[in-house]
């Protein structure tokens, strides 16, 4: 048995990621920095595996130096962390690899981004290297961190929580740590140490801005004219940009549903954080009130849904088939999971009492688009209660919701 040090929280994706190492010559974990990527490998492969972090520079030099000796030094299995800092180790891990395939297990390797250099490896070792992302802690793995299990057993402090101390692991194991001054660093280390890294990306400080911007707008349809006029900007960049972001997994973008349907519907796509804290933080909501009566609550509760789905199916090694729908006849539907062909249609509104008319845009889409396979729909709420609401569409909150997602795998 590994052994785990004391106050680790166990992460939904330890049996995706043990089964793939017993399978793969290599398994690459991506995720934003701050994720829990070298605690959760730390954790489970310690005695198995030597861990070599490249934030050390004495370690980066090293391996520049001399790849091929440096890698020969670090014995039979070795976890290579936050190797974009070292790309030129890419290609002798390759040709080890190719040498002999058959060691499962022999690298495992992490990133802050989703950087070109780890698809180039599983581009040319198809079928010999898996890839996994970690995000922030799930609801599921706060409520592990014993301070929380209880404060979180209810859907509203879920999303509050999500909100205003955010999903990182580090901000929810050490609840005394000051929440502004942890995303204000975050925020600085990310844009000097790996946008600037990794990126070229131009002005910080007009990036820092268009980072705010787009957390004001979450949820949202991607305008990027708009951003452009905004910031002065040209589109271009604002493509660039999103992105660096989305390689970066700061941000997830929901594409838009239209198969079958023609020019009917709008063919951008939405924009959501993977973290609701960093857009309160970056959108200045720090206190409970400001967030349950302020203008934002709606589309955070509608990135809160978002976040939690992808987290959902990265966890279990999934790439998921999420859309939204909006047509030009004002029929809109907030998220469309696709599993197996069929379609499951839910709404999410911020609501305590559900009302019909909440079920009417689930009706109209099951009545419009008959030849889809479109099942029955489900209105995600802050309730605590799962019913019925129409024939055609129930109530549920998080936990059911999230619960729900077994019955597609």
């Amino acid at each position: 048995m590994v052994y785990k040090k004391e106050g680790y929280i166990q992460r939904e994706i330890e049996s995706v990621l043990k089964d793939l190492v017993k399978h793969f010559p290599a398994v690459a974990l991506t995720g934003p920095r701050q994720s829990g990527k070298s605690t959760l490998l730390s954790a489970i492969f310690s005695e198995t595996h030597t861990l070599v972090s490249f934030d050390d520079p004495l370690m980066r030099e090293r391996a520049m130096s001399d790849p091929g000796l440096f890698i020969e030094s670090l014995g039979k299995r070795i976890i290579f962390d936050e190797i974009q800092y070292v790309p030129q180790i890419i290609s002798y891990i390759k040709m080890l690899i190719d040498k002999d395939r058959d060691i499962r297990g022999r690298f495992i390797i992490t990133g802050s981004q989703q950087f070109n250099l780890i698809k180039d490896l599983s581009d040319s070792l198809a079928g010999r290297i898996a890839l996994l992302d970690l995000l922030p802690f799930s609801i599921i793995e706060q409520r592990k961190v014993p301070l929380l299990k209880s404060r979180l057993s209810d859907p509203l402090e879920c999303f509050v929580h999500s909100c205003l101390r955010g999903s990182f692991p580090e901000v929810n194991t050490h609840y005394e740590m000051d929440i502004r001054n942890w995303y204000g660093s975050y925020i600085q280390t990310y844009l000097e140490r790996d946008i600037r890294t990794i990126y070229n990306i131009g002005s910080l400080r007009e990036f820092h801005q268009f980072l705010r911007l787009l957390a004001s707008r979450c949820s949202q349809i991607l305008s990027l004219s708009s951003f452009a006029n905004d910031l002065g900007i040209s589109v271009n960049t604002v493509k660039k940009w999103i992105s660096i972001l989305e390689a970066s997994r700061i941000i997830y973008i929901l594409p838009p549903f239209y198969r079958n349907l023609g020019k009917r519907v709008r063919k951008s796509p939405k924009i959501y954080f993977l973290d609701s804290g960093l857009v309160c933080y970056l959108t200045g909501i720090k206190e409970r009130d400001y967030l349950l009566n302020g203008t934002m609550v709606g589309p955070l509760f509608e990135n809160f849904v978002i976040q939690e789905t992808v987290k959902h199916f990265f966890n279990r090694g999934r790439r998921p088939n999420l859309f939204y729908l909006r047509s030009h006849n004002d029929l809109e539907v907030d998220l469309i999971i696709e599993e197996s062909l069929k379609l499951y249609p839910f709404e999410i509104k911020f609501t305590k009492t559900p009302q019909l008319k909440m079920a009417r845009q689930i009706e109209r889409f099951k009545s419009l688009f008959s030849e889809l396979q479109i099942e029955k729909g489900n209105l995600i709420t802050i309730s605590d209660h799962h019913s019925p609401l129409t024939k055609d569409v129930s109530v549920i909150n998080m936990d059911t919701y999230v619960q729900k997602f077994v019955d597609f795998g």
